[in-house]
């Protein structure tokens, strides 16, 4: 997958210091490593539970749902916005 090309090689070249994926795919693992060990926190945003792989979702260090409270509080900040 290129975007975990891309996500590794931002945290090698240290451009990064968080990242928040939304994924579910498995195959991003390894980039997912490689960003934790260049000091990158990354942060898992994803669906339901049969939407991503279980090792994908405890190796992220930090894990949002989007379920209707996050679409809601989404539509809230997105009408505040002058």
């Amino acid at each position: 997958m290129l975007i975990g090309l891309d996500f590794a090689l931002l945290a090698a070249k240290h451009q990064i210091t968080h990242a928040a994926v939304v994924s579910g795919d498995s195959d991003l693992l390894p980039a997912f490593e490689v960003a934790q060990r260049e000091g990158v926190v990354v942060c898992l945003v994803h669906g339901p539970r049969s939407t991503y792989a279980g090792d994908l979702r405890s190796s992220a260090d930090e894990r949002i749902e989007m379920n209707s409270d996050f679409m809601e509080a989404v539509r809230r900040e997105r009408a505040n916005r002058p």
